[in-house]
């Protein structure tokens, strides 16, 4: 669908994208994060055709944003990050402009406008002045809009952004219900542990590159110490903090009641291999896990930030 590669942009001295690659798949919902001046929204610019690259290329279903401007804009919609100034204007009569916009008149404009309106759950307020609407409203018909002309491609920057809980776990079952239908998304958001519930993929992005990319599994796997191995055991608990200070891989111990949480490097066999010698040594193990990994910890942490975390290290 979304192919990005080798994207450079330079604003004076200041490298905003700095080869940057990337690939969005069809049907997929791709969360595209990273810290404030990343570059995020400088490729977003640039994949709508808002902004020239200096460098590389983006296609969409193989056809060059840059050469070809005109064939893309039919295949994407566009969600920005603020609404813009709509005075009196219906709901109804935003929707039909932008219909008008797309060679959509008439019954058949308005059959479209209502069904998309329905879709986001704005169809009781058709009557009613943009203007007057709340900010998740806005945000929602902003939604419908970009999809009047049924783009592939559905690009949302920070959608969510000032948003009541309410607000934004209605937005998210709709992103839900758009990727069911098949839609290709692409989200630019900094609120992750809401990326993390609805993104298939996710990309990302520090000092103009991509620095990260995968499904959402994979990278949820991709966790080292900021994910503990969580170890409980029944009696014996010096004998396995003995056994835990000898392992190359253990970085940090703390005592939780019957629980060691342990700051571990190793991968899955260095695991199954530490599991095997506290047993054998005879640890009565009856709880061996990793914490589960969250999107917040692998950004802290392939960002170069660092996690304040409270550890209490056993001293017997």
């Amino acid at each position: 669908m979304l192919k990005i590669d080798g994207l450079k942009k330079k604003y004076g001295q200041s490298m905003a994208l700095d080869g940057l690659s990337m690939q969005v798949d069809d049907g997929s919902l791709y969360g595209f994060v990273g810290p404030n001046g990343a570059g995020k929204t400088t490729t977003i610019k640039i994949i709508t055709g808002l902004l020239l690259p200096d460098r590389g290329t983006v296609t969409i279903d193989g056809i060059d944003v840059t050469r070809e401007p005109a064939s893309v804009r039919e295949k994407i919609g566009y969600v920005p990050d603020f609404f813009g100034i709509y005075d009196n204007v219906k709901v109804s009569e935003y929707m039909e402009f932008f219909a008008s916009c797309y060679g959509l008149y008439g019954l058949k404009a308005r059959r479209r406008c209502m069904m998309l309106l329905e879709q986001v759950r704005l169809d009781e307020k058709a009557d009613f002045f943009v203007e007057g609407l709340s900010r998740g409203m806005k945000q929602r018909l902003s939604l419908a809009r970009a999809l009047i002309h049924n783009p592939a491609l559905l690009i949302m920057d920070e959608p969510t952004a000032g948003l009541d809980p309410r607000t934004r776990l209605e937005f998210r079952q709709i992103l839900k219900d758009l990727r069911e239908q098949k839609k290709t998304i692409l989200i630019s958001s900094h609120i992750l542990p809401e990326l993390s519930e609805i993104c298939t993929d996710i990309g990302i992005v520090d000092q103009g590159r991509v620095v990260l990319e995968g499904t959402m599994t994979d990278i949820l796997n991709q966790i080292n110490i900021s994910s503990s191995l969580i170890i409980s055991t029944k009696g014996n608990q010096d004998k396995a903090i003995e056994i835990l200070r000898s392992h190359p891989s253990v970085q940090t111990i703390a005592i939780e009641q019957e629980d060691i949480v342990v700051g571990f490097t190793g991968d899955r066999q260095d695991e199954a291999t530490l599991l095997k010698r506290l047993v054998d040594e005879g640890v009565r193990v009856y709880g061996f896990v990793r914490e589960k990994g969250s999107l917040e910890s692998v950004f802290m942490e392939i960002t170069n930030h660092k996690e304040e975390r409270l550890v209490l290290v056993h001293e017997g």
